[in-house]
C-alpha cells in the first residue's frame, strides 16, 4: 500500500488495518500468558532447586563414604580378627567388599603411589588418567575437584589416608551426576508437559467459563441495539450479585429512567400542544372574522392581546419547568421563616379581597432559595385565592418539625376532591373544585413541586372537599 500526499504537500502514511479481539479473548489472552509466565517459572526454580540439592547431596555422598572409609581404617580384619595395622590392601578389599557403590559413583584406592583397586564397573576409569593419578598421589590432604570425561562431568574428593602418622596411600571418591542429572531433567519435562496440559485445559475451560461469565455484557448490547424509543420495555435479566449483575442492574435502572424521561416527555409534548393551540385557533378566528367597525375591531384587539398574554404567561411557566432540571435552579442559603413569611405575607395580600392572616410562625431557619421559595408560596397564595370567595380565611404558617421544616398556605376554600389529590402537582393539570373549574394552563402546582424537589424537600396537600385546603412545603433546616 503506498502512501498518499495532501494538499498541503505532506505525505501520510495509510492507516494500516489492525485487528481487534473480543474482550473473552483478550481476558484469556491476559489469562493464559500469566498462567504460562508462572508455570514457565515455576519449572526453571523447581529445576534449580532439584540441581542444587543433587549437588549437596553428591558433597554428602561423597564425605560420608571417606567417613566410613576412615572408620574402617581403625578397624579389625574380619578374615584374621586383629587390627588392620598398617596394611591398606585389606582395608581397601574390606571397604570395596562391603561398599555398594551408588549410581554413578566410584571409589578409587591408591595405595604407596599407584593405583591398587576400585568399584567394579564405574562409568569411567578415572585411573586411566595419568595426570589425575599423578595429581592425587601427590596429595598430602583433602582436596575437591571436577573433571570433564566422556561419561559426563565427574566431582571427585580425593584424601590421604595417614596410617601411624605416616600417609600410606589415598582414597578417592568420584560422582558421575549425568544420569541423575538426567532424571530430573526428565522429571522437568514431565513436568513441563503437565504444565502445558493444564495451559490448554485451563484455555478451553476459560473460555466457556468467559463466555458464561460475558453473556450479561453481550446482552446488554443486544438488548442496547434493539433500543427504540418507540420501545423501552425490555429489560435484561439478572442474575447473581457480581460486577456483571451490577452492570445489568444499573443499565435496567438507566432504560426505565429514559422510559419514563420519553413518556413524560411525549405527554408534555401533547398537553402543551393542546393548550397552545387553543389560544392559537381563538386568535385566528377572531382576526379572521374581524370587521371595520371600530368598536368591534377594539374588543377584537383586546381578546387577541389577553390570549396572547395567556401564551406569554404559558411559554414562562414552561421555561421556569425547564430550568428546575437545571443543578443551579436554587442558590440555597439560611433564611430567617419570620422574615420570609412576612415578606410573601405582604405581596399576598394584594392578591384578592380575602380574610388574611399570618398564622404561627416559629423562630426557625429554613435552607432554601428567597427568591424561588417566594415564588411557590406566592403561586400557593394565588391558588387559594382562585378557590375561595372574599370573605374566606387565608393563613400562611411556618413550623418546625422533626428535622424539617413546614411553611405552607392554609385556606377555607371549596377544597379538592380525593380523585384530584394525587396528580394536581402534573403539568397540564386543573382539578374540578367544586364549585368552578380551575383557570390558568395547569403548571403553577407543577412549578411549586419543581421547586419543593430542587430544594430536596416535597409539596404536600391536605384538603376535605367543601371545608378548605392545606398546602405545605417540607423543607430542610439550616445546617
Amino acid at each position: 500500500m503506498s502512501a498518499t500526499t495532501t494538499s498541503a504537500g505532506t505525505t501520510t502514511e495509510p492507516r494500516r488495518w489492525r485487528p481487534t479481539l473480543g474482550l473473552r479473548l483478550r481476558l484469556l489472552g491476559w489469562a493464559l500468558a500469566l498462567l504460562a509466565v508462572a508455570s514457565l517459572s515455576s519449572v526453571v526454580v523447581i529445576r534449580q532447586v532439584l540441581l542444587n540439592q543433587l549437588e549437596n547431596r553428591i558433597a554428602a555422598d561423597m564425605r560420608q563414604e571417606v567417613t566410613e572409609f576412615r572408620r574402617l581404617v581403625g578397624g579389625q580384619n574380619p578374615e584374621t580378627g586383629r587390627p588392620f595395622g598398617t596394611d591398606l590392601r585389606a582395608i581397601a578389599d574390606t571397604y570395596l567388599l562391603r561398599n555398594e557403590p551408588q549410581t554413578g559413583e566410584a571409589v578409587l584406592v591408591f595405595v604407596d603411589g599407584a593405583f591398587y583397586r576400585g568399584t567394579d564397573r564405574p562409568p569411567y576409569d578415572l585411573a586411566a588418567v595419568p595426570t589425575l593419578v599423578a595429581e592425587w598421589t601427590a596429595l598430602t590432604e583433602s582436596a575437591y575437584g571436577q573433571n570433564d570425561t566422556p561419561a559426563g562431568s565427574a566431582r571427585w574428593l580425593a584424601v590421604p589416608v595417614v596410617i601411624d602418622g605416616a600417609a600410606r596411600g589415598q582414597v578417592v571418591v568420584a560422582e558421575f551426576g549425568a544420569e541423575r542429572r538426567a532424571e530430573i531433567d526428565r522429571a522437568v519435562r514431565l513436568m513441563a508437559l503437565a504444565c502445558l496440559l493444564v495451559i490448554v485445559v485451563v484455555a478451553a475451560g476459560g473460555y466457556l467459563a468467559m463466555g458464561r461469565a460475558l453473556r450479561p455484557l453481550r446482552t446488554v448490547t443486544e438488548t442496547a441495539r434493539t433500543i427504540e424509543e418507540a420501545d423501552l420495555s425490555r429489560r435484561i435479566p439478572v442474575t447473581g450479585s457480581d460486577e456483571v449483575a451490577d452492570l445489568s442492574r444499573t443499565f435496567n435502572a438507566m432504560v426505565g429512567r429514559l422510559q419514563r424521561a420519553f413518556a413524560t416527555q411525549r405527554a408534555f409534548l401533547s398537553d402543551a400542544g393542546h393548550e397552545l393551540r387553543t389560544p392559537i385557533t381563538i386568535v385566528r378566528g377572531h382576526l379572521e372574522l374581524m370587521g371595520d367597525d371600530p368598536a368591534e375591531r377594539a374588543e377584537t384587539v383586546a381578546l387577541v392581546t389577553d390570549e396572547l398574554d395567556r401564551m406569554n404567561r404559558m411559554v414562562d411557566d414552561l421555561l421556569m419547568l425547564a430550568k428546575a432540571e437545571q443543578p443551579d435552579f436554587v442558590q440555597p442559603a439560611a433564611l430567617d421563616a419570620r422574615a420570609l413569611l412576612n415578606d410573601v405575607f405582604a405581596k399576598a395580600v394584594a392578591l384578592g379581597d380575602r380574610d388574611w392572616h399570618l398564622g404561627v410562625v416559629e423562630p426557625v431557619t429554613v435552607w432554601a432559595d428567597r427568591q424561588r421559595v417566594t415564588q411557590a408560596l406566592m403561586q400557593l397564595a394565588q391558588n387559594a385565592v382562585q378557590f375561595t370567595g372574599p370573605g374566606d380565611r387565608i393563613e400562611l404558617f411556618a413550623r418546625a418539625g422533626p428535622g424539617r421544616i413546614l411553611i405552607g398556605v392554609e385556606d377555607t376554600g371549596v377544597g379538592i376532591a380525593a380523585e384530584d389529590r394525587d396528580r394536581i402537582f402534573a403539568r397540564f393539570t386543573r382539578g374540578e373544585h367544586g364549585r368552578q373549574r380551575a383557570e390558568g394552563a395547569g403548571l403553577g402546582l407543577a412549578i411549586v413541586s419543581a421547586i419543593a424537589h430542587a430544594h430536596r424537600g416535597t409539596v404536600a396537600v391536605d384538603s376535605i372537599p367543601g371545608a378548605g385546603s392545606t398546602f405545605t412545603l417540607v423543607l430542610r433546616p439550616a445546617p
